[in-house]
C-alpha cells in the first residue's frame, strides 16, 4: 500500500509521519519543497495534514488563508491520483463558522466530500506533544496574556494518540469524524493548576469533540504534559 503525508514537517504531519515509520509503512513525505514532484503518482491513501492551524493569522490574512487552506486542497484533489483521501481539519469549521479561519475549513471539507464519498474528513480539536510551541497551554506556561475567555472548554488530545488512531483506522473509516477526548477542561481551571499568572481578555471559544464514538481518552493527560514542561522549565 503507497501512503502520500501531505504537510508531513507539520506539528499532525510530523507525528504521523513517526507513527508510519514505527509501523514500517511504504509511504511518501510531502511538503512545499517537492509537492509537485508528486503530481499524478498514484497514491492508494493520501493523507492531507497541510492545511495551516493559525487562527489569529487567518483573521489578520484571509486571502493568504484562503489560498493556503481552500485552494491548496482544491489543487491536490485536481491533481494527484489516489484511492482515498483522508483530510485533516479541526472543529473550529463547525464551531467557529462565522470566522475567517472557521469558514475556509468548512469550504475545503466539503470539497473532499464531494470529490468521494469514501473519503475521510477528521476534525481535531486542541492537542498537545513534545513538539508544541504555540497555543493558549505555551501561553499559561509562559503566564502571558491569553486572548480567549477563561470559561472557554477545550477537550485536549494527545497528538501521539491521535496519530495512532489515524493510521489504525484509516482504511476502513470514512465521512466526517471528530476525534479526540471523551472531556473537557475549562482553561481557567488549567491555569489556576498549574499556578500560571496568565489574564484572559476574549470571547467564550468552546473547542470541544463532538461525536457518537466515545474515546477512552481523557483531556486531564494534558497535566501530565504540562507538570514536565514545568519541570523543564526549572532545570
Amino acid at each position: 500500500m503507497k501512503i502520500g503525508l501531505l504537510g508531513s514537517n507539520g506539528f499532525v504531519g510530523s507525528e504521523i509521519k513517526k507513527t508510519l515509520i514505527n509501523k514500517k509503512y511504504n509511504f511518501r513525505s510531502i511538503h512545499r519543497l517537492n509537492f509537485e514532484k508528486y503530481v499524478n503518482y498514484k497514491f492508494d491513501i493520501l493523507i492531507n495534514c497541510s492545511m495551516p492551524s493559525k487562527r489569529f493569522w487567518a483573521k489578520q490574512n484571509p486571502k493568504k488563508d484562503y489560498i493556503e487552506t481552500v485552494e491548496k486542497t482544491s489543487f491536490f484533489l485536481k491533481n494527484y491520483k489516489f484511492n482515498k483521501f483522508i483530510h485533516i481539519s479541526t472543529v473550529s469549521a463547525r464551531c467557529e463558522k462565522n470566522t475567517v479561519y472557521g469558514k475556509n475549513k468548512k469550504i475545503s471539507e466539503k470539497l473532499v466530500k464531494n470529490n468521494d464519498n469514501k473519503n475521510l474528513i477528521i476534525r481535531l480539536g486542541s492537542m498537545f506533544g513534545k513538539s508544541l510551541n504555540k497555543g493558549v497551554l505555551i501561553d499559561m506556561l509562559n503566564s502571558k496574556t491569553v486572548f480567549i475567555n477563561g470559561k472557554s472548554k477545550y477537550s485536549f488530545t494527545n497528538i501521539k494518540w491521535i496519530a495512532h488512531w489515524i493510521i489504525k483506522n484509516m482504511k476502513t473509516k470514512k465521512g466526517l469524524i471528530e476525534l479526540g477526548s471523551k472531556d473537557y477542561i475549562k482553561l481557567s481551571s488549567i491555569r489556576n493548576k498549574i499556578k500560571s499568572k496568565s489574564k484572559f481578555r476574549g470571547r467564550l471559544d468552546n473547542q470541544i469533540i463532538l461525536n457518537k464514538e466515545k474515546y477512552s481518552i481523557s483531556s486531564t493527560e494534558v497535566y501530565n504534559f504540562l507538570r514536565e514542561k514545568l519541570r523543564e522549565k526549572t532545570n
